[in-house]
């Protein structure tokens, strides 16, 4: 007797009963594969006190999850379609329990990144696969909507994961937040047997040769790409970033010629000159570089600047999500009216809006500063994502719904790390300069001057020049003591603390100005490059029939 529901779609006489339940389990395993990200960054400093975590290990701990990934997901997309898509669901979201487990039980920064790496395997095989099993579940006519769903789950996670992940760090260790995962990864396991039909590609006996040297060699390039964008600007464009570099654009051009001459290529590049797929990529890449930049330096002002704590942080991140719905619920009613062109571009010029706004940011902003950008970000992302994947996952015939799916994923993985490396670097050098400035003002009026070693850490995040504030308070108070009385003494060690605190707020705040202009501009030209790439009228899907027409066409040649 066979385990869940074994029927594909494609024998049942019509549309899938339990469609919409099964769009909640494929909806529960992207949650958390999101979450693991965005969590992270608020069980961060537990995670440096308990471990004893340097800069650069934390970095890794962050990413280690980011680079496999990546990497992995456009070869594992494709052995989901020609296996089973489901299989890999399922496969994919064990690897992450278990190594959620074991990233929970470890007490080193190696076996963390270990277990962040391999968490990342996991979530190689479980994006691709919820695309795959939703396009491949829904009727055409109900697609669009199911993916604004899946897109709405997205914007969610962005900003649920803080909030789950401050809510356990009230009573919990940094475990907590890894542990989480498992009963929801073993959830969505037994939700997928049970209520997602199986699903492969229809002729996955003639789609025998998996293109496994294209697959390798979009590993190698892919990975090389994602470690030099975290390498250098965190650490330096030393050997490994430039080494990886190097890699990268030999790995990408030794794809592109290989994928081209492959009678099957497991990606076929030649899509790329199809306006509404590269537009429609792109603009995925753009977006997500805007909104994991800002989100994280959102979650850094918050929390360092205004003083919140883990949980009042991803509360006050939750009007993005709401706004998230709203947005894709739009889509709906402009999509169909307006063309796809049109209202991409209208998400993206909104975004690009609420990007701008972050630019007035300064030390004196309170929270309700913040709020207006972050509904209108969440707009912007419900109005412009949910269009932009259903038209890359429409470009791809049904039996490589896995290569869409992973080809949508790699775009956003790609945008968000380029988005924390490139935002991510102008901020820390912002800071450190307005740091540097706002030191050598306050010693030249007449103040008191900040060591050189002190304002070197200080210079290094916004968290350490909170932590020289406090030193460099309790040293002033310690050396006043025995000259003016303990009182008099904690007094001044409070004044110059609070001194170095304002320098730090101010110079942060400045920076999140700053970096919040590059951001929009890099939004707004690439609005203008997508606007110009989108059709006025994208071409619809083809049918299936003639999709499998076509693809006996290929086998033939």
């Amino acid at each position: 007797m066979r385990l869940g529901i074994s029927r594909p779609v494609d024998a049942m006489d019509g549309p899938y009963a339990r469609r919409w339940w099964a769009l909640g389990v494929l909806c529960i395993s992207l949650l958390i594969i999101v979450m693991a990200n965005t969590s992270l960054t608020v069980a961060a400093p537990d995670m440096v006190q308990s471990l004893g975590l340097g800069s650069s290990d934390l970095q890794w701990v962050i990413d280690g999850y980011t680079v496999p990934y990546a990497a992995l997901m456009l070869i594992l997309g494709a052995v989901g379609d020609k296996y089973s898509r489901r299989g890999a669901l399922v496969l994919g979201l064990l690897v992450f329990a278990g190594a959620s487990v074991a990233g929970s039980l470890v007490d080193s920064a190696g076996g963390v990144i270990a277990s962040r790496a391999a968490m990342g395997v996991g979530a190689a095989m479980i994006m691709p696969a919820t695309l795959s099993l939703l396009a491949a579940t829904f009727p055409r006519a109900e697609r669009a909507k199911a993916i604004t769903i899946w897109t709405a789950t997205a914007g969610l996670a962005i900003a649920v994961g803080p909030l789950v992940a401050g809510a356990l760090l009230e009573d919990h260790g940094w475990a907590s937040t890894f542990l989480i995962n498992v009963p929801i990864a073993l959830l969505g396991a037994v939700g997928a047997l049970f209520l997602v039909p199986p699903s492969k590609a229809e002729n996955a006996e003639n789609a025998a040769k998996i293109d496994y040297i294209g697959g390798l060699l979009s590993v190698i390039w892919v990975g090389s790409l994602i470690y030099m964008i975290i390498e250098g600007p965190h650490f330096g464009w030393g050997a490994k970033a430039i080494t990886a570099a190097v890699v990268a654009g030999v790995g990408f051009v030794c794809f592109v010629l290989w994928e081209l001459r492959h009678p099957r290529p497991v990606l076929d590049v030649r899509r790329f000159a199809k306006r509404a797929f590269a537009g429609s990529t792109l603009a995925v890449a753009l977006f997500f570089l805007a909104v994991f930049g800002a989100f994280y330096y959102l979650t850094q002002h918050l929390q360092f600047v205004l003083g919140y704590s883990p949980l009042d942080t991803g509360v006050r991140m939750l009007p993005l999500a709401g706004a998230v719905f709203v947005g894709g619920a739009l889509t709906a009613f402009l999509t169909p009216r307006f063309g796809m062109k049109i209202t991409v571009a209208l998400g993206m010029t909104v975004g690009t809006v609420a990007i701008a706004l972050l630019t007035r940011v300064d030390a004196s902003s309170s929270y309700d500063d913040f709020v207006l950008p972050l509904i209108i970000l969440g707009l912007a992302i419900g109005l412009s994502l949910s269009p932009c994947t259903n038209a890359i996952m429409g470009s791809f015939p049904e039996s490589q719904l896995g290569v869409g799916g992973a080809v949508n994923s790699t775009s956003i993985e790609l945008g968000g790390s380029l988005g924390i490396a490139i935002l991510g670097t102008v901020l820390a050098k912002t800071y450190s300069s307005n740091l540097g400035d706002a030191a050598a003002k306050a010693a030249a009026a007449g103040g008191p001057k900040l060591p050189e070693k002190a304002l070197s850490a200080a210079q290094d995040s916004v968290g350490a020049g909170l932590y020289v504030a406090k030193e460099v308070g309790k040293q002033v108070a310690a050396g006043a003591a025995p000259k003016v009385g303990p009182e008099k003494a904690a007094a001044l060690g409070a004044q110059q603390a609070q001194t170095v605190v304002d320098a730090v707020h101010k110079a942060f705040a400045d920076s999140v100005a700053h970096t919040s202009v590059v951001g929009a501009v890099i939004l707004g030209i690439g609005t203008v490059v997508v606007a110009f790439l989108l059709p006025r009228k994208a071409s619809q899907p083809q049918p299936a029939a003639a999709e499998r027409s076509e693809e006996r066409e290929t086998e033939r040649v």
